[in-house]
């Protein structure tokens, strides 16, 4: 395709890991090699992780590079829920892109938080300063952001120990036979539309737990609470879609007419949890549901349960 190319693994990088190879053969950061492998590329036709290890003659399919973003403080409107001298918890507004990227570099998130708090500035990634994580542009919701480098250092090691708590909610097509349950199923570009994910052999290992809050049997749909154990792109939409049960409102993903509708893809960040980088004591934040998502709600409370 146009917007990826192809590279083969030459002798003196045998047995390199595939971000280093990356790094070394584009001319890229690191951390540049692991957005591209986190936008998919694989390693002889398997999808890639960046620990993953090559061997010389190995083919390695990858988005193009996007070119270095020097990131540009903007005024963007976004609420913020939790603050002190070393976190920050943003109320992530639906609509806003969360970091720059290919054919989006004004408007986002990232830009706003560096207007508001430029001594963000140097912490963590160079055109996503102090993100600890993503959402997507049509979720809005809790995100945490860190302040300081050692901050930064100690929330992404508890994302990928899994130690930070990421709940949502969200309102999906259909009705549950169990209350709760867990969707364990690898996720990877598609390979028909490649701008999506989909659960795929090969792709990075994924899970997401779920239980039941409310039914409303007259428009035939749940709403649920969502917890991550992981955070591939676009999870929550993927995992729920291949159980047939997708997020109400999601054009990406939804693939059916509901008799419910929503603005937007019905998927609100609603909770973190971390323990803090400097005390150590586990800190809640918590996000009421957005404005428009609440509409949707309240009309189902009222007409739905019928």
């Amino acid at each position: 395709m146009a917007n990826e190319i192809t590279v083969e693994v030459p002798s003196e990088l045998d047995g390199a890991r595939v971000d280093k190879v990356l790094a070394t053969l584009l001319e890229v950061s690191r951390a540049q090699a692991r957005d591209l492998i986190d936008d998919g590329v694989s390693i002889d036709g398997v999808t890639a992780r960046p620990a993953d290890r090559v061997t010389e003659g190995s083919t390695i399919t990858t988005p193009v590079p996007r070119p270095a973003v020097k990131l540009q403080a903007e005024p963007v409107e976004f609420g913020v829920l939790y603050e002190d001298d070393t976190v920050i918890v943003v109320d992530k507004p639906v609509g806003v892109i969360v970091h720059p990227g290919a054919g989006r570099s004004l408007g986002t998130l990232a830009a706003g938080l560096l207007y508001r708090y430029p001594e963000l500035e140097g912490v963590g990634s160079v055109d996503r300063w102090g993100l600890v994580h993503r959402l997507d542009k049509d979720t809005s919701g809790a995100l945490v952001v860190a302040r300081t480098a050692l901050g930064y250092e100690a929330l992404v090691g508890q994302l990928k120990r899994r130690e930070i708590t990421r709940v949502y909610t969200c309102l999906v097509d259909g009705r549950f036979e169990a209350p709760t349950g867990t969707i364990e199923a690898p996720i990877g570009r598609d390979p028909k539309r490649p701008m999506r994910r989909a659960v795929v052999p090969g792709g990075k290992s994924a899970t997401t737990h779920y239980e039941v809050d409310r039914e409303y049997p007259r428009f035939e749909c749940s709403l649920l609470t969502v917890r991550l154990e992981t955070g591939r792109t676009h999870q929550i939409r993927v995992h729920l879609s291949a159980v047939d049960h997708p997020v109400i409102g999601d054009k990406t993903y939804g693939g059916r007419t509901t008799r419910v509708t929503s603005p937007r893809s019905f998927l609100h960040a609603s909770r973190v949890e971390f323990s803090h980088p400097t005390t150590g004591e586990r800190v809640r934040v918590d996000s009421p549901l957005a404005p428009d998502l609440r509409a949707v709600l309240d009309y189902l409370d009222q007409h739905g349960t019928g």
